[in-house]
């Protein structure tokens, strides 16, 4: 068997749309809202709702690993408790240091389907660096061997 997907790659940001470059312009705020003094990574990940409202989320570090949380689930947690009635459709995440394209974590992923699962349709997903970024056009297509109760 073989498994392979389809996605895009942006050799650099001005190469995305307006829309999907705005929205990683907003995750590059969210990294000023990171508290990451023990790794001193910071993300930042914001997403566009269908009403077009913006919302915004940061990793947050504990000394008492790892009782910290990535930028992602912050975003989908708050989305899911406060705006879940509207549908996230693009999902952008961006890190400092920015030399390398932003890709979540297992756990990450896994909420992101989650999310995508609950609400019934799928969450576009840039994945971001300072220079470039890579879009799949679901969050299933970055976890292929799923979780599923």
């Amino acid at each position: 068997m073989k498994y392979s997907f389809d996605y895009e790659h942006y050799a650099s940001l001005q190469e995305l749309s307006p829309d999907d470059r705005a929205l990683v312009t907003e995750a590059q705020s969210a990294l000023v809202r990171a508290y990451a003094p023990f790794s001193n990574f910071r993300v930042g990940a914001a997403a566009r709702l269908k009403s077009g409202k913006i919302l915004h989320g940061s990793n947050q570090e504990s000394e008492v690993f790892p009782a910290g949380m990535c930028a992602e689930r912050v975003l989908l947690f708050h989305w899911e408790d406060r705006h879940s009635d509207d549908p996230v459709e693009s999902f952008a995440i961006a890190s400092n240091p920015a030399t390398r394209e932003c890709y979540p974590c297992g756990q990450c992923r896994q909420v992101m389907l989650d999310a995508e699962r609950r609400q019934g349709t799928p969450i576009r997903v840039i994945m971001a660096s300072g220079d470039s970024a890579t879009v799949v056009d679901s969050a299933e297509k970055l976890l292929p061997f799923t979780f599923k109760l």
